[in-house]
């Protein structure tokens, strides 16, 4: 199986790049309010976009599973559509996720509850998912929409379960599968299943795509979990997830391994490290001495494998080779 995983953002982006651009204009302007204030944040949360991985997997997807007319054709407008829904109701999301978990940081920049304070910050909230929802009910989108709204209700299932469980830390391997899928790979597979969908594929075409994002999303998380057991500053400090009590794959198969003693020791420590920097180290020396990370990164490379297998049944196009290599920037991403 080809492997493309040296290309940079900008080099994966090619056969979409018109899109983007367009997708931009196209974004900001589902933004604008005459409520001066409102205005003045929607432009505050357009200004600090990250790396804009959803589109690029609408669109790529958008562009993979139709029967391409010709390589240039422009997507119709309902891609353009699904990828502003994705955006809108996401982006809502992470807003109230924000007030929740009493955050003043998001990716470098303030967050919106700590330049606006929390009651501005809910009604924004509320105010971009009304945008997604109509922006799909103006045009009958309602495929979309659907593909999308479940994608929220599962993501808050999954922070509520991920909650419900850090309480007692008695999450198994399925259980933290379970809230990976529907707490990260929700999102992802909503992007590609919406790329089909606008283009028109069928149903057998649009939940192989789901699958194949799915299978991306939960790689993605995989990955995500692995920068806590990192010596570098990265993305996130190291060893917050332990801070923070979640039971990620490393930890839970390093559980597994231990003796009760052991195991009991180490769960002591993550229910009561309060911060405290030893503790924490002594936990992240026990996963790595237990083949916690060993096994998490072959965890994760299995459903990159089972991502590409699926990847590899729709027809080789420059959008495929490009998808391909954006599983692999997202595995091999260093923050």
């Amino acid at each position: 199986m080809p492997q493309h995983s040296s290309l940079s953002l900008d080099q994966i982006q090619a056969p979409i790049a018109a899109e983007m651009e367009e997708f931009e204009h196209k974004f900001r302007q589902s933004m604008r309010t005459k409520v001066l204030l409102l205005d003045k944040i929607m432009g505050y949360i357009v200004k600090r976009k990250g790396k804009q991985i959803r589109p690029m997997f609408v669109f790529l997807t958008a562009r993979a599973t139709r029967l391409e007319p010709a390589t240039g054709d422009p997507l119709p407008d309902a891609s353009f559509r699904g990828a502003a829904l994705i955006e809108l109701l996401h982006t809502a999301t992470l807003v109230h996720d924000d007030v929740v978990d009493e955050s003043n940081y998001r990716r470098g920049f303030f967050s919106i509850n700590a330049l606006w304070k929390n009651k501005i910050a809910v009604l924004v909230g509320d105010y971009l998912l009304s945008r997604g929802l109509l922006l799909a009910l103006e045009n009958d989108d309602f495929d979309l929409l659907k593909i999308v709204s479940n994608a929220v209700r599962e993501l808050s299932e999954g922070e509520l379960l991920q909650i419900e469980k850090a309480r007692k830390l008695d999450i198994t391997e399925e259980v933290y599968f379970d809230i990976i899928r529907q707490k990260t790979a929700s999102l992802i597979a909503s992007c590609t299943a919406v790329g089909a969908a606008s283009v028109g594929a069928d149903k057998e075409v649009i939940e192989r795509a789901r699958l194949f994002g799915e299978k991306v999303g939960i790689a993605f998380q995989i990955k995500d979990d692995l920068f806590d057991y990192g010596t570098a500053e990265i993305g996130k400090p190291v060893g917050i997830d332990i801070k923070e009590k979640k039971m990620t794959l490393p930890l839970i198969y390093a559980l597994q391994q231990a003796s009760w003693l052991e195991k009991r020791k180490v769960i002591f420590n993550v229910k009561n490290n309060n911060g405290h920097r030893d503790r924490v180290q002594e936990v992240i020396e026990f996963v790595k001495k237990s083949g916690g990370l060993d096994y998490a990164v072959q965890t994760m490379k299995r459903y990159r494998d089972e991502a590409l297998a699926i990847l590899h049944t729709f027809p080789e196009s420059p959008s495929r080779t490009s998808l391909e290599a954006l599983i692999n920037y997202t595995i091999e991403r260093e923050k």
